[in-house]
């Protein structure tokens, strides 16, 4: 990802269409949940692309084939051209 231009306006878009996914709307108005659903993290766990997410720590471990394909869906959704030199 070093050197890599992407479109931070698409990455913030991408993220604010998953909030969606945790959305519900309250006395304040809309609110979102800052982390992901258990069925999506479940998921990606039963797939083999990360470690059990269902632990007390903030973080997951990705697995070699998860870090490959997040790399992969990273810059296939978000790069944007050549950031080196012709």
């Amino acid at each position: 990802m070093e050197g890599a231009v992407h479109d931070e306006r698409r990455v913030q878009d991408t993220v604010l269409a998953l909030m969606y996914l945790n959305a519900h709307e309250d006395t304040l108005g809309w609110r979102a949940w800052k982390s992901f659903p258990w069925e999506a993290t479940d998921g990606l766990h039963e797939r083999g692309l990360i470690d059990d997410p269902r632990s007390k720590a903030k973080s997951v471990a990705l697995t070699d084939e998860g870090a490959r394909l997040a790399e992969q869906l990273f810059t296939e959704l978000f790069e944007v051209g050549d950031a080196g030199p012709d």
